[in-house]
C-alpha cells in the first residue's frame, strides 16, 4: 500500500455534503477552512439534492425543497469570500429518479448549480423499491442498477458517477464482471469519470469492491477521487487517500485529478 509519508495533497475534491442532508455535520466554512489546510485548490458542495415525491413522502436523507436556496446562497457567499485562498463550486449529488427527474430540473434551472455528481443510491424511483446498498444475490436488480446508470448518463447532465460500486451484488461474479463492465464501458463512451469514493474506504462499506476496480481498469475508465465528506475533517483523509491510491497502482487506473464540470440546467 502507499505509504501515508510519501502521500501528496488531492488537489481536487468535489464530493462535499452538509448538514442541510441530515446525516452530515458542521458548518460549510469548516469544511472549506479545512480543505484549504489540508492542500486543497478546488473544493465542490454536492449535498444531498431535494427531490419532489407524490402523496407527502419524503426522503430524510435529502435536504428539503426549501432550503436549497439556503445551500445556495451559503455557498456562493463563502465562494467570494475565500476567492483568494480556494476554488468553490456549487453542485448536487443526485440520483436519478425517471418519474421525479424533469421536475427536479425545472427546479434548478433558477439558481445557478454549476454540475451534478450521480448517486443511485436507489432503484425505480425510490418508493416501495431496492436499496443499492443492500446485499442482493439477484442478478436482474444488478442489471436495473447498471441500466439506470446507463440512463441518467445518457440525459447529458451528470459530471461524474459516484461509488460506482455501492450496489451490493452478493451473486456470482461472471455475472458482476458482465454487467459492470458494460456500465464502465458506457461510462468511457460518455466520457463520464468513475469515483473512487473515500467514505466507502474509511467507513469500510461494501465499497470500493476490488473486482469493479479491475474491470475499470481494463476498460480504461477515468477515475475521479472523492471524499464524499459529511463531516468537516473528512475532506481531507490521507489514509482514505493512500488507499485510493494503491487502487490506482493495482488496477492501473487512469486517475484525473480535476474534471470539467457539466452545467446540469435546462439548455
Amino acid at each position: 500500500m502507499t505509504d501515508i509519508s510519501k502521500v501528496t495533497r488531492m488537489k481536487a475534491n468535489y464530493h462535499t455534503h452538509t448538514w442541510r442532508c441530515h446525516h452530515a455535520a458542521g458548518a460549510e466554512r469548516e469544511y472549506v477552512e479545512d480543505a484549504i489546510a489540508g492542500g486543497i485548490n478546488i473544493l465542490g458542495f454536492s449535498d444531498h439534492t431535494p427531490q419532489f415525491y407524490p402523496d407527502g413522502f419524503t426522503d430524510p436523507y435529502k435536504m428539503k425543497p426549501d432550503q436549497l436556496k439556503g445551500y445556495v446562497d451559503t455557498v456562493l457567499k463563502l465562494k467570494e469570500e475565500y476567492k483568494n485562498q480556494i476554488s468553490l463550486h456549487l453542485g448536487l449529488e443526485v440520483e436519478y429518479l425517471p418519474a421525479y427527474f424533469d421536475e427536479l430540473i425545472r427546479f434548478i434551472s433558477d439558481f445557478p448549480i454549476e454540475y451534478f455528481i450521480l448517486g443511485q443510491h436507489y432503484l425505480g424511483n425510490e418508493i416501495n423499491d431496492v436499496f443499492s446498498a443492500d446485499p442482493t444475490d439477484d442478478p436482474d436488480v444488478l442489471d436495473r442498477y447498471v441500466k439506470q446508470c446507463e440512463e441518467a448518463m445518457d440525459t447529458g447532465r451528470f459530471t461524474y458517477l459516484a461509488h460506482p460500486d455501492l450496489i451490493n451484488f452478493t451473486g456470482g461474479e461472471t455475472v458482476y464482471v458482465r454487467l459492470m463492465r458494460n456500465l464502465c464501458e458506457h461510462a468511457k463512451s460518455r466520457h463520464i469519470p468513475l469515483e473512487i469514493n473515500f467514505l466507502g474506504i474509511w467507513g469500510k462499506r461494501n465499497y470500493p469492491n476490488q473486482v469493479f476496480w479491475h474491470i475499470a481498469g481494463e476498460v480504461g475508465n477515468e477515475v475521479i477521487f472523492g471524499a464524499d465528506a459529511h463531516q468537516p475533517d473528512k475532506v481531507w483523509n490521507p489514509k482514505a487517500f493512500a488507499f485510493a491510491q494503491w487502487m490506482v497502482d493495482q488496477h492501473h487506473l487512469n486517475r484525473i485529478e480535476t474534471v470539467r464540470l457539466i452545467d446540469p440546467r435546462d439548455r
